[in-house]
């Protein structure tokens, strides 16, 4: 299994059009899931700042289609995010910039779909010694821009920056040493077999594949972005999923300690068309 194709099949566009010529640009990912009925159902994953900065009740997820020549088709669809009061139809994380929403794909993307185990765990980052150093690849539409005109996404990679990462409930997030631009939001954060290990790192030699977090804001001082951008946790993704069917599910309080200087700022805005 290579984890970096499989995510680049579940990771998806989200757009709204503001009608000034520009548009919301996000980024967003399918998990697989067995439903409280116990039947699977697909869950669109992004952050949460993503959908609320949208002010319409319809926003576009770009889904790309297979033709039989081997080429694919870009074909965005309608996703309604607010019913006709308003009324976001969304679920998000009540302390983490997360958001969860149960659709209905076509089949050949509900396929895509990314298994709910794929996601950190609690331990995930211990068991495996993940730290300051590593590489992780993260998925996105940078500014709006897809890797081709079939609408997959850019593939990029950059060093976990921060020190400790873990556990997710004292350190609920963790920087990321690479580039953010507007459009990034909501995309997948994840480390591959085909990761760099730092230099010392315990069992370096081993495959690692697991999906880190999302990507939720970049680092800003002094309105100068400082190419660093900011991961959640992979268990907050976790919880808000299990809040669509109990929203008295048991929740992480995290502790938030902000950063000295700086300011986190989020990696979604309008965008020009491409």
């Amino acid at each position: 299994m290579d984890l970096a194709v499989e995510l680049i099949h579940a990771t998806v566009q989200l757009e709204q059009p503001l009608g000034d010529g520009t548009r919301t640009v996000g980024t967003g990912f399918l998990i697989a899931e067995t439903g409280p009925d116990g039947a699977p159902r697909t869950v669109l994953v992004t952050a949460n700042h993503v959908l609320a900065k949208m002010p319409g009740a319809e926003a576009r997820i770009g889904y790309r289609i297979s033709n039989p020549d081997g080429s694919w088709s870009y074909s965005p669809q309608t996703l309604k995010i607010r019913d006709a009061n308003g009324t976001q139809l969304w679920t998000k994380h009540p302390s983490r910039d997360v958001a969860a929403i149960s659709i209905t794909a076509p089949e050949a993307f509900a396929k895509s779909a990314i298994p709910l185990q794929w996601l950190a765990g609690d331990d995930t980052f211990q068991s495996n010694h993940i730290g300051a150093g590593d590489e992780m690849m993260a998925l996105g539409f940078p500014r709006g821009l897809a890797a081709n005109q079939a609408g997959f996404p850019i593939l990029r990679s950059g060093r976990v920056a921060s020190f400790p990462v873990a556990p997710a409930q004292v350190f609920p997030t963790f920087l990321l040493d690479f580039t953010v631009f507007p459009g990034n939001s909501g995309g997948p954060v994840f480390m591959s077999q085909a990761a760099h290990r730092r230099v010392g790192a315990v069992d370096a030699g081993q495959d690692v594949q697991f999906i880190a977090g999302l990507l939720t804001q970049q680092v800003e001082l002094n309105n100068e972005r400082l190419e660093i951008g900011i991961v959640t946790h992979a268990k907050f993704i976790r919880e808000t999923i299990s809040l669509i069917d109990d929203p008295h599910a048991p929740i992480t309080v995290a502790r938030v300690e902000p950063m000295t200087g700086a300011r986190a700022a989020s990696a979604e805005e309008a965008v020009s068309p491409q």
